[in-house]
């Protein structure tokens, strides 16, 4: 008898996520499962030729912030419409449960600094129907969306829980503060959260400038974040390292210390940096010793492109934001912005002007005149040093200031600037590539959900299978096969999501069908959709050929099929736990 499918895919080249060869065959679904991998001989109610195209589980992105985007929509762009079928929220230790209503301004506020997410937009977006974390998982429960998302509990939220404005002025917690931060750990993950997330980042603060309020927090803090996975049984632990002068080698040493207690496995985001040229190295080295061991998984987390701003003159950052001359006229829309920059006057008194704010990490971002790149309608994240605008502006005989401020007025506003602040050491993303294949790192860092006006990152998987795989022509390029993988099975490993990851019979129908050779990635933009009529960057590909979650349809040829078959996922080591 003839075996009926609800869907299978003929002839495509398959990349399984295991990391094989690739090999042209079939894949057939029913019931949000895969059903069969290779010559699959019946029939299903729907037919698809992917003959020519790659074939592959749908992409698993475990570090983004969708905590509040989620709550008021059901399109979990951009990273829905790059192949990503799985979405981890909660990362970086910032998050809005458990908060007390007297507590959500302050959280407001760390997630503007540190996300850059406007307050309008979380304050007219936010249900804030929770108080505790399960209140806030309960609330996801009812949430649909195109794709899956699974929650970790942020640090800086259950330390303004637990302490109030103490904890948000990053004051030392009593023992009697620190059994109540294990307690709301295990109480979290016994929910559904994946585990905890915290930041040790120096680059984390305030749009006032005020460090975030795990910046700083004692190692016997982090122990008893660490315990309460202990206690739950289960969970992960995420950190945004510090990245600067720490010591990387005492830095693994610390996250050893707190897997000996939680038990489980921890990641940490890892990049390249031009002030410490030394240390991913150093890093990656730490990571062998210490899973060569035998402890709870380490992992890196690594970024395939540069990590940095996308600065413009209608996004967050650019290099006029803080001048006075530009201040009187940023209320205006964007095309009587762009006519009043004309004026010559103008013109000379904002050039001339310097940049003010309190907050040094703005000041940062608004200052690298010279090391800025022109990102064009094909965005190139590998450019070379001829391509800086320092060097571009020295071979016009202009300064630097004065040629983005006339690319930005010529192109009407739309000009974009790409500041490579890290991951693109020496100029060239060859010591990525070591980062990216090291048998100890995944792929993250991507940040969908956050950022809405100074990044575009939810698109790295589409650089990682055009630029890495096809289009490199400055060093090693990095397999189809090898891609697939990152992209898929390591991540969902990395937090205990094993039903996916894989094109394997019995495993979730979450799957992509792309067409690799007209895969295409184009510049970010500016789009104004938010709650409020915020403003966020959204940056179009082409060559997407299917998403499928759960056995359902979501993306044909780009375009959304406004099927929503996303659900909350719960920690599956402790479902059911109460």
């Amino acid at each position: 008898m003839a075996t009926h499918f609800d869907l299978v895919i003929r002839r495509g080249l398959i990349a399984d996520g295991s990391g094989g060869p690739l090999v042209e065959g079939d894949v057939a679904v029913t019931g949000g499962q895969i059903a069969a991998v290779g010559r699959v001989e019946g029939t299903g109610r729907e037919e698809i030729d992917a003959d020519g195209r790659l074939v592959t589980p749908g992409f698993v992105d475990i570090h983004t912030h969708y905590d509040g985007q989620v709550t008021w929509e059901q399109r979990l762009a951009p990273s829905s419409n790059h192949g990503v079928t799985t979405a981890v929220m909660g990362n970086c230790g910032v998050g809005f449960a458990p908060c007390a209503p007297e507590h959500r301004e302050l959280l407001i506020k760390v997630l503007e600094g540190v996300e850059d997410i406007p307050e309008i937009v979380m304050a007219e977006g936010l249900p804030w129907t929770w108080e505790s974390y399960p209140d806030y998982l309960a609330t996801l429960a009812q949430r649909r969306a195109d794709l899956d998302f699974a929650s970790q509990l942020p640090h800086a939220a259950v330390r303004v829980h637990v302490m109030g404005q103490r904890g948000a002025d990053r004051e030392a917690p009593t023992a009697a503060d620190l059994d109540a931060m294990t307690a709301i750990v295990a109480e979290a993950v016994r929910a559904g959260a994946l585990g905890v997330t915290t930041s040790r980042s120096i680059g984390h603060r305030t749009p006032d400038g005020e460090l975030a309020p795990t910046v700083g927090a004692d190692e016997a803090e982090l122990h008893a974040l660490a315990r309460g996975l202990r206690r739950a049984g289960a969970g992960v632990l995420q950190l945004i390292g510090s990245q600067g002068a720490h010591d990387p080698i005492e830095e693994v040493a610390l996250f050893r210390r707190l897997t000996a207690t939680s038990g489980g496995p921890l990641s940490f985001s890892l990049m390249t940096s031009a002030h410490f040229p030394d240390h991913a190295r150093l890093y990656l080295d730490a990571l062998d010793a210490a899973n060569r061991d035998g402890e709870p998984p380490i992992r890196g987390q690594v970024f395939p492109r540069p990590v940095g701003v996308i600065l413009g003159l209608d996004l967050s950052f650019h290099p006029f934001v803080f001048t006075p001359g530009y201040q009187q006229i940023a209320h205006l829309p964007l095309a009587q912005r762009v006519e009043a920059l004309r004026d010559p006057d103008r013109r000379a008194r904002i050039l001339a002007e310097p940049s003010e704010h309190p907050n040094p990490i703005f000041r940062y971002f608004a200052s690298q005149d010279a090391e800025l790149y022109v990102l064009a309608e094909d965005p190139d994240y590998e450019p070379t040093a001829d391509a800086k605008v320092g060097a571009l502006a020295a071979a016009r005989g202009v300064s630097p200031r004065e040629l983005i401020y006339d690319l930005m007025v010529d192109s009407g506003g739309l000009a974009v600037f790409l500041l490579a602040a890290n991951n693109y050491q020496g100029g060239d993303l060859e010591p990525v590539r070591e980062l990216l294949q090291h048998p100890h790192t995944i792929v993250g860092l991507g940040d969908g959900g956050a950022h809405y006006g100074t990044i575009s990152d939810g698109s790295y998987p589409t650089t990682l299978l055009t630029h890495w795989t096809r289009d490199r022509t400055r060093g090693p390029k990095i397999t189809l096969a090898a891609a697939v993988r990152m992209l898929t099975r390591p991540g969902a490993e990395a937090v205990g999501l094993l039903d996916r990851g894989l094109l394997r019979p019995g495993l979730r129908a979450d799957l992509n069908i792309i067409d690799v050779d007209r895969l295409r990635l184009h510049r970010p933009a500016a789009v104004w959709d938010l709650p409020a009529g915020g403003r966020r960057l959204v940056q179009k590909t082409e060559g997407y050929a299917l998403t499928m979650v759960n056995g359902t349809i979501t993306y044909r040829e780009d375009e959304p099929t406004g099927a929503l078959p996303g659900r909350l996922v719960r920690n599956p080591a402790t479902r059911g736990r109460r």
